[in-house]
């Protein structure tokens, strides 16, 4: 009896190991956007937040495959849905699959979860295996402005760790620059802008194509946005790259992995896990 509750001891022992391992392959920055109103031209804005599946989907990969994830927001409050996002037809028509990344992405971003960017920062970035930024029209509100996300972009740039975005996410990467709130307002009042020094000048990279972001601002009832992401990208010296509307396209460029539209989702999970599964 004794040696068989010894057994049983070891083999627990093991099995226990073999999980803490598992759930310990490596830790992964989730970047989300503070502010939930996108300004329009004219001073006026439209409700906006991440899109579900864009963080939900990549999101609940990471966590199935092993990898722990750290949520932050520049203010580090809790960062709100798109409510445009939350539609089946974004899970392949499947309610409960909406249902079930809702729940994945309401454990991630409970208020005791979600850091802030200047914490973060302090904290140091070294533990941090890469960075994913979910899109949604929010990061240009306040992400791809930022210095201090400028700063976190260039750890993981530097040290060759991945840095995904998806749809409007990698419009983020314009904080890479010397002043990316003059780049911004370059582009808005259309003064030419030019980038200065930015750090992913030259990389292949996608993001919501001008197809896909007529069809947006056509839902707008008249309404402007102060400026296309994918003209802003190109014109700092993105190398840009698209498939057809709504199809999925990923590119990948050196640590760079970056998603076209919303149904890019699983694609790029795939592509983040990967690159991760090889450090």
């Amino acid at each position: 009896m004794k040696n068989i509750f010894r057994n049983l001891l070891v083999t627990l022992s093991i099995t226990m190991s073999a999980t803490s391992i598992a759930a310990s392959k490596g830790e992964v920055l989730v970047l989300l956007s503070s502010e939930t109103a996108l300004p329009l031209q004219g001073g006026a804005t439209f409700p906006s937040g991440y899109y579900l599946n864009e963080f939900g989907v990549p999101a609940d990969a990471l966590l199935q495959a092993g990898y722990k994830l750290t949520i932050v927001t520049p203010k580090g409050n809790k960062p709100l849905p798109d409510q445009r996002s939350v539609d089946p037809m974004y899970f392949g028509g499947k309610v409960d699959e909406m249902k079930r990344i809702q729940g994945v992405v309401n454990n991630l971003t409970t208020s005791e979860n979600v850091k802030s960017l200047p914490t973060v920062i302090t904290a140091g970035l070294d533990k941090f295996d890469a960075v994913f930024i979910p899109g949604g029209h929010a990061p240009l509100i306040d992400l791809s402005n930022n210095p201090e996300v400028g700063t976190l972009l260039r750890h993981f740039h530097n040290n060759g760790k991945p840095t995904a975005a998806i749809c409007h996410g990698p419009i983020t990467l314009l904080a890479a620059q010397d002043d990316p709130k003059a780049y911004e307002n370059a582009l808005v009042d259309k003064l030419g802008a030019q980038a200065s020094n930015w750090i992913y000048d030259g990389y292949k990279m996608t993001i919501f194509s001008d197809a896909e972001e007529k069809v947006f601002e056509d839902s707008l009832n008249g309404a402007k946005l102060r400026y296309y992401p994918a003209e802003a990208m190109e014109q700092a010296g993105g190398r840009m790259e698209f498939s057809p509307a709504w199809q999925p396209h990923v590119v990948v460029d050196r640590e760079l992995i970056t998603g076209q539209n919303p149904f890019s989702d699983h694609l790029l999970a795939a592509e983040l896990i990967k690159a991760l599964d090889k450090k």
